[in-house]
C-alpha cells in the first residue's frame, strides 16, 4: 500500500523558495568571485575574465536550477511514494536560476567597468558585502541573529574566495 503526504503547506513552500534563493545567491557570489579572482590573480586579460565570468554565470545558473528541480522533485516523490506534479520543483528551480544569475553579476560588474587591477579588490569587496547582506537578510527573515548570520556567510564565503585567489597565484 502506498501512502501519500498532504500537499506542502504555505510555510514549507516559503522556506523552500527562500532556501533556493539563498543557496543560489551564496553559491553564485562565492563561485563567481572565486573564479574571477583566481584567473585575475593568474594574470589573464580583462576580456578573458569577462568572457569566463559570463559563461560561468549562464552555465552555472542553469545547472543549479536543474539540480534544484531534480532534487526537489525526487524528494517530493520519495515523501509521497508516487509521481507528483512538477510545479513546486519548477518554481524552486526558477528561483535558484534567478538568484544565481542576478547575484553572479555582483563580482563580474567591476570587471566590465574597470581595469583588472582596479576591479580585483572592488569585485571582492562587493561580493563580501553582498554575502554579508544575504546572510543578514536571511537572519532577519527567519528571525534569528541577523548579524551573526551575516558574519557567518561573510566568513565562510570569504574563505572560498581566498582559496580561489591562492590557487590562481600558485598555478600562475
Amino acid at each position: 500500500m502506498t501512502t501519500t503526504s498532504p500537499a506542502p503547506s504555505g510555510r514549507w513552500l516559503r522556506a523552500l523558495y527562500i532556501r533556493n534563493f539563498i543557496f543560489g545567491g551564496e553559491d553564485s557570489l562565492v563561485s563567481t568571485v572565486g573564479l574571477l579572482s583566481g584567473i585575475a590573480a593568474a594574470g589573464l586579460t580583462r576580456g578573458d575574465i569577462v568572457l569566463t565570468g559570463v559563461v560561468l554565470i549562464f552555465v552555472e545558473a542553469l545547472s543549479m536550477a536543474v539540480g534544484s528541480f531534480l532534487a526537489e522533485n525526487s524528494a517530493e516523490e520519495y515523501l509521497t511514494r508516487r509521481e507528483v506534479p512538477a510545479q513546486t520543483a519548477i518554481k524552486a528551480g526558477l528561483i535558484m536560476f534567478v538568484s544565481y544569475f542576478l547575484l553572479g553579476f555582483v563580482p563580474l560588474a567591476p570587471y566590465l567597468m574597470l581595469s583588472v587591477t582596479a576591479a580585483f579588490p572592488v569585485s571582492i569587496g562587493a561580493s563580501l558585502l553582498a554575502l554579508w547582506l544575504l546572510g543578514y537578510g536571511s537572519g532577519e527573515k527567519f528571525h534569528v541573529q541577523a548579524r551573526r548570520s551575516g558574519l557567518k556567510m561573510l566568513v565562510l564565503g570569504g574563505l572560498a574566495i581566498a582559496i580561489g585567489i591562492i590557487v590562481g597565484r600558485v598555478v600562475r
